[in-house]
């Protein structure tokens, strides 16, 4: 019998603070998709953004809306179309900016944004990787273009992403340095942090110079005080500000959000100025491929998830407020119920 409803997390409107748990239709199997059983997805920062409308000029979406970017599961359909993935198949990824909503029982989406799911590490631990691993990845490979011995700062170093940037910055070569509090100072340099910089006892733009890249997840201020410490010619990647003009051009947006983001960021403008350095705002691209490299190096060991706690899908609401509160160590992760695969039908 084909199921027409599933259990998911929505929020009904913008700026809706609780988030709800309930049920939600089945998603709708298009040609070129895979249908998803989910069994583990991920905080993000930006599930709070979106449920918030702070990123509407980007995002916005039609309500009631099921949150949730990231995710691991088994394949349960597949679309007429889809002829590299087959039903059983364990995989993780990131939805489309557009179909989002991994906080279910079910995604649909599309056999390009997903690979297998790592063989050495369990359905939580790969929920934990897409959309960190993505971010990172294409901030420090496509954008940094990073190259051995290059010298990259990276904010936050025990956080979601910073756990994971590390990692993916000593694999290109980099030497690294991050920040962290006091308790966490060996954590970052067990995965490979160089240069530790506790924020609770010094100011990282008073000890670090002459760095080629920073990856800023934090934004405000703490962006503001990295231009300092890049070298001429160097670049700021930062996915916790605001988009500028450069940014409306390569995504080719609108005019008037060309105009609106450049007018927004002209302090970082000036900045870029006066230190000759080039300000990027990185807006995650999803990446069957990449995530396939991702899964490799997660394989060879070079790479190992770190998950702070885990709450199953009725307590999604403590794992919002823990994420925005902050200080996790690691990803905060959604557990879903893992059971026999029943008939789905497209």
């Amino acid at each position: 019998m084909k199921r027409t409803t599933m259990k998911a997390a929505t929020i009904r409107h913008y700026g809706d603070s609780h988030v709800h748990v309930g049920l939600a239709p089945m998603p709708e199997v298009g040609p070129n998709d895979v249908l998803v059983r989910v069994y583990a997805a991920s905080m993000n920062p930006i599930d709070f953004k979106i449920r918030d409308g702070a990123v509407k000029l980007l995002l916005d979406y039609d309500m009631p809306l099921i949150l949730g970017n990231d995710f691991s599961g088994v394949i349960e359909a597949v679309g007429p179309l889809v002829t590299d993935w087959a039903v059983g198949d364990e995989v993780y990824g990131r939805p489309s900016k557009e179909r989002i909503g991994t906080f279910a029982e079910y995604l649909a989406t599309d056999a390009s944004n997903i690979a297998r799911k790592p063989s050495n590490v369990s359905f939580q631990e790969a929920a934990a990787l897409p959309l960190v691993a993505l971010t990172s990845y294409q901030a420090l490979h496509d954008i940094m273009n990073i190259q051995p011995d290059d010298r990259v700062l990276i904010q936050a170093g025990s956080g979601g992403i910073g756990t994971i940037a590390i990692q993916i910055a000593k694999q290109l070569g980099a030497y690294v340095a991050t920040t962290t509090s006091t308790k966490n100072a060996d954590f970052v340099r067990s995965l490979g942090a160089d240069r530790v910089i506790d924020y609770k006892k010094e100011a990282f733009d008073n000890v670090l110079n002459d760095y080629d890249y920073v990856f800023d997840t934090l934004g405000g201020d703490q962006l503001r005080r990295a231009f300092p410490v890049v070298k001429r010619g160097g670049a700021i990647v930062s996915i916790s500000d605001k988009p500028n003009g450069r940014f409306a051009e390569e995504n080719d947006l609108p005019v008037w959000k060309k105009a609106l983001f450049s007018v927004a960021t002209w302090p970082l403008a000036r900045l870029e100025r006066t230190y000759g350095v080039t300000y990027h705002f990185l807006f995650m691209k999803p990446s069957g491929s990449q995530l396939d490299l991702i899964r490799q190096w997660v394989e060879d060991g070079a790479i190992k998830p770190v998950i702070d706690r885990t709450y199953p899908l009725e307590a999604v609401q403590e794992a919002f407020d823990a994420s925005e509160r902050g200080h996790a160590r690691g990803k905060l992760i959604i557990e879903l119920p893992i059971v026999k695969r029943v008939e789905t039908k497209l």
